[in-house]
């Protein structure tokens, strides 16, 4: 399969009446783009995770599948579900092994490429209907994960399989994006409020933290080195940070304004915020640097995207991979400065 690889055009293939006079309505800094398209057809690829710089695994979440991506020959793996899990996202171990959320089926999986072999991990509760977002934490014991519409936070021990849920004290909090902080903390936002979680990884003991505007509503989180929070507001489009040891916080509005809809997030290992606003057609790649606190990179997405729901940083060639609703798997090589 042939890649499209460029630099995207300066032209916006839509005229946007809401930038944000902080940033030009034209690409700035961009960052070079490679889009790679999914064979196969209306499938909803997202999620990718970068194994290596050649080998990228992603899930069809609309026709039940796991797929690997050969970066080299552009040639796509396609592994089709044993049900119709509608699978919402993928991890990969440094022992190869895929574990993805059945978010239709409730459970867990585990899926060997070595063997083949598939093993579902069903939810202890039945009302843990829809896991969502897997994380491993440091030394893989754990993979750490949200229940979006079953108000949970889980933690599944990967030595014995037991699965621990921790129950959202806001009904319909709706938890999303979770990250681990440098100290090992859970943190994950709660897109159904205008609330972070914080989750003690030894007492599993959850507290809520609010932030500052009651219509905020943080969709995914990054935590950088000092372990200070950033998310994206996805309905008031801004890129928010959160100071955990003093509740300081701080706004910075999007360069597509309160229409950008700012979804998927990543961290590189310089410390800056990576961010795409799905508000626009098409999407658009944004780079904030903390240390100036200021927006310094905006490339257009070639494909348009329509919606890119997550990323994944892989530090070994500083980049940046991404699915999107357009059917395309992305690359995004992060050499800007």
């Amino acid at each position: 399969m042939r890649a499209l690889s460029f630099v995207a055009s300066s032209l916006l293939l839509m005229a946007i009446a809401f930038i944000n006079p902080a940033l030009a309505k034209d690409e700035v800094n961009p960052v070079q783009i490679t889009e790679w398209q999914v064979p196969y057809e209306d499938s909803r690829p997202r999620d990718p995770f970068a194994q290596s710089a050649d080998s990228v695994w992603f899930v069809g979440q609309r026709s039940h599948y796991l797929a690997r991506l050969d970066v080299k020959s552009g040639e796509f793996e396609k592994v089709d579900l044993p049900d119709d899990a509608g699978p919402h996202n993928l991890i990969v171990g440094s022992d190869g092994i895929v574990w993805y959320a059945g978010n239709l089926k409730s459970y867990i999986g585990r899926y060997d490429p070595e063997t083949g072999e598939f093993i579902s991990i069903p939810m202890p509760d039945k009302a843990a209907r829809d896991p969502h977002t897997l994380i491993f934490d440091e030394g893989e014991r754990h993979i750490w994960f949200t229940v979006q519409g079953g108000n949970f936070v889980g933690r599944l021990n990967i030595a014995d399989h037991k699965v621990d849920l921790i129950p959202i004290p806001t009904e319909r909090a709706r938890p999303y994006g979770i990250r681990m902080a440098p100290d090992g903390t859970i943190w994950a936002v709660l897109f159904g409020t205008n609330k972070l979680a914080e989750i003690n990884p030894d007492t599993l003991v959850l507290k809520e933290h609010v932030l500052s505007h009651e219509d905020s509503r943080p969709r995914r989180l990054e935590i950088a080195d000092n372990g200070d929070i950033y998310y994206v507001d996805y309905s008031r489009g801004y890129l928010g940070h959160y100071v955990p040891q003093s509740g300081e916080q701080a706004e910075y509005a999007l360069p597509g304004g309160d229409a950008s809809r700012p979804y998927s997030s990543a961290l590189d290992d310089k410390g800056r915020i990576w961010l795409v606003e799905t508000g626009a057609l098409p999407n658009r790649l944004i780079g904030f640097d903390p240390a100036n606190q200021a927006f310094m990179s905006v490339t257009d997405i070639p494909s348009g995207a329509k919606s890119v729901r997550h990323m994944h940083y892989l530090k070994d060639d500083n980049s940046l991979w991404f699915g999107t609703d357009a059917n395309t798997i992305g690359r995004a090589i992060l050499d800007v400065e």
